[in-house]
């Protein structure tokens, strides 16, 4: 008994260092986010929930958070569904599949300011997409001006996120025993049935991680689209970083405080949702 109460303390002291740097650099933090929410900016005296209605009156912010959520609805699944079928064909090419697996990662190591000077590079007015129509006889599209500014933004995500799900898709895959497939093979299954029978119902586990890892990965787009268009983007990509980057501009510190509070209360009722039905997928007969 003594020596499991040993081993049960010699545990807590090597989580200590860890449980401190997540009440220094993430609880103490969010505890005074929340309380700034309830105060002015400039007095700090009481407000009650009176930054929060502003907040949610507030045109620019309905604005944002549509585009937000429209953004976020739009490329998770996109992400999901093409990096599980790049790794599934990557899988079952040997030698290239190593190749095109590093081609697929690159994104991922390549600094945002480089990337956007690719972005600069294709979609400006001027620039190498236009160019091509104009040669071919088209007229040229205004990429960050009009709507087509949203799906610049979602491209740019995939190209960034894609390499880094299908790894771990593959990663997935790999942990599927090979025994199993040659088994149904032999009682006459197909390519098909062993995808929809065998392979999706095994990737379970590794899809509920990849989607919230996606998820927030989401929100991480900003970089990108306030360097290609700057604190007023085109409506259509205008996101909740840019709101809160020109808030933050403007000192307005109980707005951005409120939002933050209200946006991080969004994303973790979603999650929560996620692994709500994630559970019953685990526990059907429940």
């Amino acid at each position: 008994m003594r020596k499991k109460r040993k081993g049960q303390l010699a545990g807590l002291w090597f989580v200590l260092p860890d449980l401190a740097g997540v009440c220094c650099f993430a609880l103490l933090p969010m505890a005074e986010v929340i309380r700034r929410s309830f105060q002015s900016a400039v007095t700090s005296q009481w407000m009650g929930l009176k930054n929060y209605r502003e907040v949610l009156g507030n045109t620019a912010f309905r604005l944002a958070a549509a585009n937000t959520l429209k953004f976020t609805a739009v490329c998770i699944p996109l992400l999901v569904v093409c990096s599980l079928l790049l790794a599934v064909l990557l899988q079952r090419m040997k030698q290239a599949g190593k190749l095109l697996k590093s081609a697929f990662l690159l994104p991922v190591a390549v600094p945002a300011a480089s990337v956007v000077l690719v972005w600069k590079t294709l979609f400006h007015s001027n620039g190498l997409l236009n160019g091509l129509l104009e040669g071919m006889g088209g007229e040229k599209v205004g990429w960050m001006t009009t709507g087509a500014a949203f799906w610049v933004l979602v491209l740019s995500y995939l190209w960034k996120n894609l390499g880094y799900d299908m790894v771990l898709w593959m990663a997935g895959l790999a942990g599927i025993p090979r025994e199993i497939y040659e088994a149904a093979r032999v009682d006459g299954a197909g390519e098909w049935k062993c995808f929809t029978k065998i392979t999706l119902p095994n990737l379970l586990p590794s899809l509920y991680t990849i989607s919230v890892l996606s998820f927030l990965n989401s929100f991480k787009v900003f970089r990108e689209a306030w360097l290609v268009a700057g604190d007023y983007p085109q409506q259509s990509m205008y996101l909740l970083q840019h709101l809160y980057n020109n808030w933050f501009r403007e000192l307005a510190f109980d707005k951005i405080a409120a939002g933050s509070v209200l946006t991080s209360a969004v994303v973790f009722g979603l999650i929560l949702l996620l692994k709500r039905a994630w559970d019953r997928e685990e526990r059907p007969g429940q």
